[in-house]
């Protein structure tokens, strides 16, 4: 079991992160005898992909509804797969964009490095 300020420095996040994560449903820790929160390892689990999902801009409202769906139970699998599709199609458009962009600045780069060269010479 972890507390939360320990689930804090694990992920290098701010303990007010995990309070709004709760606030807002994505996060159900349990509490001890004082109250304190405490995170189990299926929380744990369950935070790594809810950051990835997030690392990915996947909008709150959007892990929102997935957690919400999860929560559910197994009747809302069709739901879940269609969300994480969505979301899978624009990281992949993020990726395109990036690996154009990086072949454009390769290019510039080549370029540039050619003309000094020839500057040089």
């Amino acid at each position: 079991m972890y507390s939360i300020g320990e689930v804090a420095d694990l992920f290098g996040i701010s303990v007010h992160t995990l309070r709004y994560y709760e606030q807002e449903n994505i996060l159900s820790p349990l509490r001890n005898h004082n109250g304190k929160r405490m995170y189990d390892e299926s929380q744990i689990k369950w935070l790594r992909f809810v950051l990835k999902l997030k690392e990915t801009q996947m909008p709150i409202a959007q892990i929102k509804e997935y957690t919400k769906f999860v929560k559910q139970g197994e009747e809302t699998t069709s739901e879940r797969i269609s969300l994480l599709e969505n979301h899978q199609k624009m990281i992949q458009q993020q990726i395109d964009t990036l690996l154009a962009t990086n072949e454009m600045l390769e290019k510039k780069i080549t370029g540039y490095k050619i003309w000094l060269k020839g500057k040089n010479s």
